[in-house]
């Protein structure tokens, strides 16, 4: 399963793989240098702080590595356990009916099909195919979401909201009140998205982004 610890090791693995240190990895892939520091690894509180997608994808495309030469070093003795998961495209998953749950879980049946992806351990996950150009730049047409609405969230997250009109919307996550949730672009330039928290019908975490 993927685990926090293992994760964190895997990074460490693939920067001493090309040489680099953590941070060498950090500066090289265009992030913060303290980007994968250890104390970046957990909250002043204690809590698992996980790497996101975006770090993930930059540190892919600077080695050069694939997201299965990152999971081999996840789990080195390939004993990664792999699992089918839901999949629906983001057309569909708009297009109303009865396909998810109060919880945000996919309910199955009609529209629903399935991958294969590594075992997420206790988080629950399904896929969502991009379709056209609604969340571009950062993530175009055929590219594979998989996320999580069992995964806690935290400023900074990127996330899937579905709005109660059955509008999917996916944003940076800036704050979260009883009253209202905040989404920043994934493009500068553009205004934040407020939206009453009674029109949000689930917050899904980003947790990969098969591209």
């Amino acid at each position: 399963m993927l685990s926090h610890d293992r994760v964190w090791a895997a990074i460490d693995a693939l920067a001493s793989r090309h040489g680099m240190t953590a941070s060498g990895l950090a500066r090289k892939a265009g992030l913060d240098a303290t980007s994968f520091n250890k104390s970046k690894r957990t909250s002043p509180e204690g809590r698992d702080r996980w790497p996101s997608t975006e770090s993930i994808a930059k540190i892919l495309r600077a080695t050069g590595a694939t997201l299965e030469d990152f999971l081999r070093l996840v789990e080195p003795s390939g004993s990664l356990r792999r699992s089918t998961i839901p999949l629906i495209s983001l057309t569909q998953a708009a297009s109303g009916g009865k396909l998810f749950t109060d919880e945000g879980l996919p309910t199955g049946g009609p529209g629903w099909d399935e991958i294969d992806f590594p075992d997420f351990g206790q988080e629950k996950v399904f896929a969502l195919e991009v379709t056209g150009d609604s969340m571009a730049p950062l993530y175009r047409d055929g590219d594979i979401l998989i996320v999580s609405p069992t995964a806690s969230t935290r400023k900074g997250d990127r996330v899937v909201v579905r709005l109660t009109s059955g509008e999917l919307i996916a944003k940076e996550l800036r704050r979260r009140s009883a009253k209202t949730l905040d989404l920043a672009p994934f493009e500068t330039g553009q205004e934040d998205h407020v939206i009453p928290a009674e029109d949000v019908a689930w917050v899904a975490r980003i947790m990969w982004a098969r591209q």
